[in-house]
């Protein structure tokens, strides 16, 4: 069974800085791995995701200039650094994996657990 295990989630003020990490219990060969975040009473909503050869990274706008997502050379760890942490930010992210490189959440098949990410003012 595939598992993906986010870690790195916690507690930061307004302008910190955090760095998540999932670790697959496999290698995804030629899967594309991305984030995804879901605040209390919202939607889950896209965050980024990053190709199987890491040659195109995708952002939604409103992290875009202050996330950054990358992947480790033997695809079997995702990583999101946030630096410029807002209040907006505190979710719950998930870290997924998927076939097809999309910012919807139904075309991605593993899921992490999630880790919690909350930043105050």
């Amino acid at each position: 069974q595939v598992q993906l295990v986010e870690s790195g989630g916690g507690s930061v003020q307004a302008g910190g800085s955090l760095r998540l990490s999932c670790a697959a219990s496999r290698t995804f060969s030629s899967y594309t791995m991305g984030w995804f975040r879901q605040a209390p009473g919202k939607e889950r909503e896209f965050v980024a995701f990053i190709t199987w050869t890491g040659g195109l990274t995708v952002y939604a706008d409103s992290v875009k200039g202050r996330f950054t997502i990358s992947r480790d050379i033997v695809g079997k760890t995702v990583y999101l650094q946030m630096n410029s942490l807002e209040p907006a930010d505190t979710a719950v992210y998930y870290c997924t994996a998927g076939s097809r490189a999309s910012k919807t959440s139904d075309n991605y098949t593993y899921w992490g657990q999630g880790t919690q990410v909350t930043v105050s003012s």
